[in-house]
């Protein structure tokens, strides 16, 4: 790399975008893994179409994906984009808006015949008419120069375009000075022969190509970050929560099975469990919905610890089963990695629309413990949390993931397994059938006894009608009914217990934004912003729902002003004013997409004056 051409950055927002089959999750997440290991912080936004394959060329049909990448540590996958690389008019149309003024937008021109400009819906050629004035525009036929990288191998012309979104990687890695070796040897390990040997020429061409073509006036370093010390990986939010869940197996000794039913965008857990037999994961893709959670509360009952992951849809079929395992007082863990909804809704777009439902989306007074994970890096600790909290008070545990979470990327610090406690799991045994009582409860937890069948003496009834509080006899009388009903809501609050306080990031007093989930990110990046403009500003934000933790209230008390900022109509902010009467104001969005700092400081700032 030419020095005298180099231009260092403290951070930079990219965005590829394409057609869905042109690869550019794959470039995006090739990209994202190399610049973790040069040692960059990042975060990063997959965005792609609902549909398998949506019609080549049009805008609904466009994929993206961005990463921003720092010197420093940051908490989003950026706003505005530095970079843009368009693949056909679609994409350059559905993103252009994203692009900063003067921002630089690399096209791939020969994806602008008129019948693609006709299968995006343009009367005019983008490229012609003035819509990329103000922008630094790279005009390069990819396609045509792909084939040439590519024509001694033999390829079809169909197989040799496919190539193409290795060679703007070429080009971005040049452009940003990311080295090639990762990548290429993840394309070995990845492909066979040819395609092996036409993604490397790709990939080489396309770096040869922007070294040498002359049209970027810079190329661009991001020196390391100055994070803390250790070991690091990337990690995305459904990887994370795998791996939480096989460590919850070595910590248990336990048994973790995960049954599942297919669900965009949850699927992804069980695909990365699957591997984690030798960890004592078992894993079980179920016919539906209802099958997935009752085999999950089956393997509770004999001794393993039962998960079942979904969406918001599925949440909604395995309510009355979430029920059963309530009234049976079992262990189950369910992950619902949220999507936009109602119905259908949009299933590869991100929302936090399901909090209420977590809360009581349930026939009678069912209460259940409901977590949330606010970043990737975030969801390991969340899902071995949720585990310990099931087995310590056999109870349902809701964990709360989104699709944002699920598919963005950020290091993760390895953890040292040694120093992560154990999950004590203490099964009733044969030499206290004298005194055997399957509903008799933990003095401090208020936890039944969890009795594995087949132990001798321990015998006992299970299932949804109302138990016996103690015996566990099938039980009509209403005074029982009210005494279990209350014990169950008891063991729930209890968990206040294992909630550390609640940590206050900013000023003691003024304006307060509390959040969950996802919008982690933005809240804490605009915070820390209008504290540095002088503002009284604080960010609390929530990982237990239910119960919320103990001090919260008077956390609240302190400030003048309360924001909730969701990605929803404002559920978070009905809990805080039924449960703590304070006049908390929602910032809501419900557009399929993360916040963006800009909106949500713009939004703050207005509701501050």
């Amino acid at each position: 790399m030419n020095q005298a051409d180099t231009k260092n950055l403290e951070q930079v927002v990219i965005r590829f975008a394409g057609d869905s089959g042109d690869g550019m999750q794959v470039v995006g997440s090739q990209f994202t893994r190399t610049s973790a290991l040069v040692g960059n912080d990042l975060a990063t936004l997959p965005d792609f179409p609902a549909e398998i394959r949506a019609p080549a060329g049009t805008r609904e049909g466009v994929s993206g994906f961005q990463i921003q990448l720092a010197d420093h540590q940051i908490f989003t996958p950026g706003d505005q984009a530095d970079a843009l690389v368009a693949l056909n008019a679609a994409a350059l149309v559905t993103n252009l808006g994203a692009v900063r003024p003067g921002g630089i937008v690399i096209v791939n021109t020969d994806k602008f015949a008129k019948l693609d400009l006709d299968k995006a819906r343009l009367s005019s050629n983008p490229l012609e008419d003035g819509t990329l004035d103000g922008y630094r525009v790279i005009r390069a036929p990819i396609s045509t120069m792909t084939k040439d990288a590519v024509e001694p191998l033999g390829l079809k012309t169909k197989e040799a375009d496919r190539c193409k979104n290795f060679y703007c990687l070429g080009v971005v890695y040049w452009l940003y000075g990311r080295p090639l070796d990762a990548t290429e040897a993840w394309v070995r390990r990845k492909f066979k022969s040819p395609y092996l040997e036409a993604n490397l020429a790709a990939l080489h061409a396309g770096h040869a190509w922007a070294e040498t073509s002359e049209l970027f006036q810079n190329h661009y370093a991001i020196p390391s970050a100055s994070l803390p010390s250790g070991d690091y990986r990337n990690i995305t939010g459904n990887m994370g929560i795998a791996l939480g869940l096989a460590a919850a197996a070595v910590k248990s000794g336990a048994t973790v099975f995960y049954g599942s039913y297919p669900i965009t965008p949850a699927s992804d857990i069980l695909h990365n469990l699957a591997p984690f037999k030798h960890f004592g994961v078992a894993t079980f893709q179920a016919e539906d919905e209802i099958a997935a959670v009752c085999a999950a509360i089956g393997a509770s009952y004999g001794g393993a610890i039962g998960v079942t992951g979904t969406s918001g849809p599925g949440l909604a079929l395995k309510a009355e089963a979430v029920g059963l395992a309530l009234t049976a007082e079992l262990p189950l863990v369910i992950v619902d990695v949220q999507r936009a909804g109602p119905s259908t809704g949009l299933p590869t777009k991100t929302e936090q629309s399901d909090l209420m439902q977590a809360m009581y989306g349930r026939n009678g007074e069912s209460p259940v413990a409901v977590i949330a994970a606010s970043r990737p890096n975030d969801t390991f600790e969340v899902a071995l949390e949720a585990v310990r909290l099931s087995v310590k008070y056999r109870t349902p545990v809701i964990l709360l993931s989104d699709g944002y979470i699920a598919n963005g990327a950020e290091p993760w610090t390895l953890p040292d397994i040694h120093a992560i406690p154990r999950i004590p799991i203490d099964y009733a045994k044969a030499e206290e059938a004298e005194t055997f009582q399957p509903y008799a409860r933990d003095p401090e937890t208020l936890a039944r006894p969890w009795a594995v069948p087949g132990t001798p003496g321990l015998e006992h009834r299970i299932g949804g009608l109302e138990k016996q509080d103690r015996t566990g006899n099938v039980s009509y009388d209403p005074a029982n009914h009210q005494k279990m009903c209350e014990l169950r809501a008891e063991k729930i609050l209890r968990m206040r217990a294992d909630i550390p306080p609640t940590q206050v990031h900013g000023s003691a007093d003024g304006t307060l934004l509390i959040g969950w989930g996802s919008t982690f990110g933005a809240i804490r990046t605009v915070t820390d912003q209008l504290l540095a403009d002088g503002h009284r500003i604080a960010h609390v934000h929530l990982r237990h729902l239910n119960p919320l933790p103990g001090d919260l209230g008077d956390v609240l008390s302190r400030y003048e002003r309360v924001l909730v900022p969701e990605l929803n109509l404002g559920q978070l902010v009905r809990l805080l004013r039924d449960l703590y009467l304070v006049d908390a104001r929602p910032i809501s969005k419900i557009q399929g997409q993360p916040f963006f700092t800009s909106e949500l400081r713009a939004r703050v700032v207005a509701a501050m004056a």
